[in-house]
């Protein structure tokens, strides 16, 4: 187990160092694209919703405080 601990540390101490000091490694798709595909994305359903909440017509069933009101009540028929 103390092997594995000490081996963990050192590979996260190597990782800290990379990305302090900037990895010469060639970038890949995510550091390359990933910010434009989340704001993409993120225009894209906030487009959706938009149109779905102020288009379609949908009645979302608010609460219905203050706007019902009860029914008067009826005695007993006899």
């Amino acid at each position: 187990m103390y092997r594995f601990a000490k081996a963990a540390a050192n590979l996260g101490g190597q990782a800290v160092r990379q990305v302090r000091h900037g990895s010469t490694a060639p970038q890949n798709f995510h550091s390359k694209y990933g910010m434009g595909v989340l704001v993409s994305g993120a225009v894209f359903c906030s487009t959706v919703w938009g149109y779905v909440l102020t288009q379609t017509g949908i009645v979302w069933n608010l609460s219905p405080v203050n706007r019902l009101s009860p029914k008067p009540w009826r005695g007993v028929e006899e």
